[in-house]
């Protein structure tokens, strides 16, 4: 199964590029982005422990959306700040993660380290407290640095039953290239973008590294690969990130029209901001004509 999504759906800079600018009372944001994927990653997660009853109303607002599932970034207690974590946290989390399982809408547990987190003992150490900590859970690892890119290291992971993340990321530095590996029944590929000027630069603002607009040549091995990578799994989820004025909604719905080889929707105002997707996606219906006469 061949799940396509973003990360995300709160961004201020997609009114009126991804949702209407005009609404009706009581839009809902993630019930409209349902309409056109089948997964969403839950980033918020990253940076706060949400509340379990905010998440229960997530999986209630995809109920008509059969075979959707989220994903969900691991808190960065857990991943960057360790000793920030509070005694309750693990807890916390599980009751954000036991909602969604239950409702069958948990695809899988995104636990995202930072590039400057390498194969050392020490980290091997993190990510087993991890593993055990969330044992039982579909969990996923992504790794920034070209230094885990080992086989040793995807032997580790398919012993303890963990997906790898392939990244579509910057090429500076170091940084891990493109991959295709698996390590588990669950696949994943995240799209950060190639903004390698601004990925690094502490100047730049938070959601500039996400402002990158993919070419179709650039997505077109992507698909090759998520092919392959996908006749080895039972659930592959992909991700685009590169949010930045609607850009991760283009990205995806393009290489789900790859993957599926054939037209699919997409959101009105999205085709009016990057014409360029129209040969991708369904041309919207006429607008109704008015009658001179009732009937």
């Amino acid at each position: 199964m061949i799940r396509v999504g973003v990360a995300g759906w709160s961004y201020p800079d997609w009114e009126g590029i991804v949702y209407p600018a005009s609404k009706a009372v009581g839009f809902d944001r993630l019930s409209y982005l349902a309409r056109y994927f089948d997964t969403l990653e839950i980033n918020t997660s990253f940076y706060r422990i949400p509340d379990p009853a905010r998440v229960a109303s997530w999986a209630q607002r995809v109920r008509d959306r059969q075979g959707f599932r989220f994903t969900v970034k691991l808190y960065q207690g857990f991943t960057h700040r360790r000793q920030e974590l509070r005694p309750g946290d693990e807890a916390a989390f599980h009751a954000v993660l036991d909602p969604l399982r239950e409702a069958d809408r948990l695809g899988a547990v995104l636990i995202q380290f930072p590039y400057s987190f390498r194969p050392t003992p020490r980290g091997r150490e993190v990510m087993e407290a991890i593993f055990e900590t969330f044992r039982g859970y579909p969990l996923v690892v992504e790794v920034r640095h070209q230094a885990w890119a080992k086989e040793e290291f995807f032997r580790f992971l398919r012993s303890r039953e963990v997906g790898f993340c392939n990244l579509d990321q910057p090429g500076v530095a170091h940084s891990l290239g493109p991959t295709e590996a698996v390590t588990s029944r669950v696949g994943y590929v995240r799209f950060h973008g190639r903004n390698a000027r601004d990925w690094f630069r502490r100047e730049a603002e938070p959601s500039a590294r996400y402002d990158y607009l993919y070419a179709e040549e650039e997505l077109v091995p992507w698909a090759d690969r998520i092919r392959r990578v996908a006749e080895q799994t039972a659930d592959i989820f992909i991700i685009a990130n590169n949010h930045f004025r609607g850009k991760a909604p283009l990205a995806a719905l393009t290489l789900l029209s790859m993957l599926l080889g054939r037209r699919v929707a997409a959101p009105p105002d999205l085709v009016a901001a990057y014409p360029e997707i129209s040969p991708r996606v369904v041309p919207p219906p006429p607008p109704a004509q008015g009658r001179l006469f009732g009937d």
